[in-house]
C-alpha cells in the first residue's frame, strides 16, 4: 500500500463526513461545522492531514498543540483499510508535527471498550494517564486519556 499524506482542506469535509458517521456510530460523530471550526485553527494551533491511496481518502487525523502539550483530536482509518498500516502513517505524522511544534507530550482520548485502538496506541508508546467516567456513549462508556512522552 502506498499512502500519500496531504493537508486537509475545508473542501474535504464532505468527503470525510460519511466515514466519520460510520466509524463513530456509538458516539456523536463530528459535524461539518466542527471540522470547519477545527480547520480554521490551521496552522496556528491545529494541523489536519488526509491519507490517500490512488487518489481515494483512506484516513484522516488532526492535532491540537498548545505550549508543550499536543492532543490528537481525531485519527480515523476507513473500513476496508484498517490494519494495513494507514493508522501508523497518520500517527507518525502527528507525532512528527507535535515535535516540530515543540510539544513534549502527546495526549489522546480513547473509548475504554475499543480494544483494537487501545492495543494500537500501546504499540506506539502510549500509556494510560487517567480515566474519564462516562465520557462516551451518552455516559455509558468510560474514556481513557493516554499519553506518549515525546
Amino acid at each position: 500500500m502506498t499512502v500519500r499524506l496531504r493537508a486537509m482542506r475545508s473542501s474535504d469535509v464532505d468527503v470525510v463526513l460519511p466515514f466519520e458517521q460510520e466509524l463513530f456510530m456509538g458516539d456523536p460523530p463530528w459535524t461539518a461545522e466542527l471540522f470547519r471550526s477545527e480547520l480554521a485553527g490551521v496552522p496556528r494551533t491545529r494541523w489536519y492531514v488526509l491519507a490517500e491511496e490512488a487518489g481515494d481518502v483512506v484516513g484522516y487525523a488532526g492535532l491540537f498543540t498548545s505550549g508543550d502539550t499536543a492532543d490528537v483530536q481525531t485519527l480515523a482509518v476507513i473500513p476496508g483499510k484498517q490494519r494495513q498500516g494507514v493508522g501508523t502513517v497518520l500517527l507518525d505524522a502527528l507525532v512528527a508535527e507535535a515535535r516540530r511544534r515543540g510539544a513534549h507530550e502527546l495526549l489522546l482520548d480513547v473509548r475504554e471498550d475499543n480494544a483494537p485502538a487501545r492495543a494500537f496506541y500501546a504499540r506506539h508508546g502510549f500509556e494510560q494517564l487517567r480515566r474519564r467516567r462516562g465520557y462516551y456513549a451518552n455516559g455509558r462508556v468510560d474514556g481513557l486519556v493516554l499519553r506518549r512522552i515525546l
